[in-house]
């Protein structure tokens, strides 16, 4: 039976519209499945950035908590909080910081008279620390004081570590301590730290320039201050020998050029402040401003910016100066007992361990900014603290000495004021063109490494022992 055209055009119309629901459903599931799969790779990433957006919100949270809690109005919440903030900014601001853990131990193995190399071990690592925080705290002091009050407290405080072990030192009649640990800082800091910042700066640059008149200057200071120990042991060697009565006259004698010699030396150091700051600040600032405007170009907002206030860094140069003063007396103590059981020289101890206590900050200061290409602040540091030692703390040792009748002098050792003149004489020759480089300062070094493997044989100690020539100096320095 045929059927109508009409009817079969509807009939296959019918068939074809007449779509299989099961494979639709399949076409669905499968497209259910990927669309599921990429949902949850997408819920998964999603879950992973909510994890981490959760975590920093949690530190921005703990963070806000933090300032909200330092700003809180109710003192006994805020100042903790301020305080723990600001001990943990100061601690971070140095690595050597992490050596604080030595400061009780010394102090504890001190006070309960344990072994003495363990008591000099520990002070000896845990002055380091102190000193920097000295210097982190002069320098966030001197920041807030201006030009002129900034520039004279860090002449006081620059080498306080030094002042205060050789005051200790001088108390107790160490003189060959107190003498060898003078000149040790100044041969440390014009040989070993200008050494390294010309050997650190000249391998990164080529060739580094400085200001030749700032560092003329100084070096004419310390020419001037050479003279002062060249006096003394020249005048010393040249009276002769003789019996016991001229031996009186010669100390007498050295003792009473020393007082004068030392008054002329702070004097000069005075003069040297009033011309660097005041009538010939110039000289000094020509090159920092520069460098100044480089750095606040460069930097923008991210200023250096100063964590301590005024009176919390008074605060705490009062506490580190107590602490190491604290430390430097269970140091100085033990030092006989490492001289009997170590067999070396109190010279040795003086000129090379205890400038390395003191200086250790001032001499990374010094090669971070020579690495910087900034010579000019790295010979501040290297020299400006040597002239330090040399024209105002060795003098005001004399006159300590003068007033607490200890018969300290300018007369020191032939072999330390040789090594002293022929390190100054080195270090003026290669500063005077203004220039440096690397091989300038493998030559400082290696003077310094000469000096250092010298230094601790017993030869050069004096013919008489200490407590001899102290017992023999005495009555001098009462007569005078």
């Amino acid at each position: 039976m045929n059927e109508h055209p009409a009817a079969s055009m509807k009939s296959n119309l019918r068939r074809k519209c007449s779509i299989n629901p099961q494979p639709s459903r399949q076409l669905i599931a499968s497209t259910g499945h990927a669309s599921g799969s990429k949902i949850h790779r997408i819920s998964s990433a999603v879950t992973q950035n909510g994890v981490a957006d959760s975590v920093r919100h949690h530190i921005d949270e703990h963070t806000a908590l933090l300032h909200r809690a330092s700003e809180d109005e109710r003192p006994w919440v805020a100042w903790p909080v301020r305080f723990g903030y600001i001990t943990w900014r100061t601690l971070a601001s140095n690595p050597v910081n992490v050596l604080l853990v030595f400061v009780p131990l010394g102090i504890v193995f001190g006070a309960i008279h344990a072994n003495p190399t363990v008591v000099f071990i520990l002070n000896f690592f845990a002055i380091i620390p102190l000193a920097s925080l000295l210097s982190f705290a002069t320098e966030e002091l001197s920041a807030k004081l201006g030009q002129t009050l900034g520039g004279l407290l860090n002449a006081t405080f620059g080498n306080a570590v030094e002042l205060i072990v050789s005051i200790v030192a001088l108390k107790n009649g160490e003189i060959r301590i107190v003498q060898a640990s003078m000149l040790g800082s100044i041969l440390s800091n014009i040989l070993l730290v200008l050494g390294c910042c010309f050997l650190a700066g000249g391998i990164k640059h080529q060739e580094q320039s400085f200001n030749s008149t700032v560092a003329s200057t100084m070096s004419s200071l310390m020419a001037v201050s050479t003279a002062s120990l060249i006096i003394p042991a020249t005048l010393y060697a040249t009276m002769g020998q003789g019996d016991q009565n001229s031996k009186h006259t010669k100390d007498k004698t050295i003792l009473v050029l020393s007082h004068g010699t030392a008054v002329i030396l702070l004097i000069l150091y005075a003069l040297y402040l009033f011309f660097q700051l005041k009538t010939h600040a110039r000289f000094f600032d020509e090159e920092s401003e520069p460098e100044s405007s480089e750095e606040g170009a460069g930097e923008g907002e991210q200023g250096e910016e100063h964590i301590l206030s005024p009176w919390a860094a008074g605060v705490a140069l009062v506490i580190i100066t107590v602490m190491v003063a604290v430390c430097a007396e269970y140091l100085v103590d033990s030092i006989d007992s490492i001289v009997e059981s170590a067999h070396v020289s109190r010279t040795f101890i003086g000129l090379i361990l205890l400038p390395i206590v003191g200086n250790a900050a001032e001499h990374v200061t010094a090669v971070v900014v020579a690495t910087k290409d900034k010579m000019d602040l790295a010979i501040g540091v290297a020299i400006g603290s040597s002239m330090q030692i040399a024209l105002l703390v060795t003098p005001f040792l004399v006159i300590l000495g003068w007033i607490i009748d200890q018969p300290m002098t300018l007369q020191f050792e032939i072999f330390e004021t040789v090594v002293f003149f022929l390190a100054v004489l080195v270090t003026n020759y290669l500063i005077s063109d203004g220039k440096s480089n690397y091989l300038e300062g493998a030559m400082l070094l290696g003077m310094y490494v000469i000096i250092a493997s010298i230094s601790p044989q017993s030869v050069l100690e004096p013919p008489p022992p200490p407590q001899e020539a102290q017992s023999q100096l005495g009555p001098v320095s009462s007569q005078h």
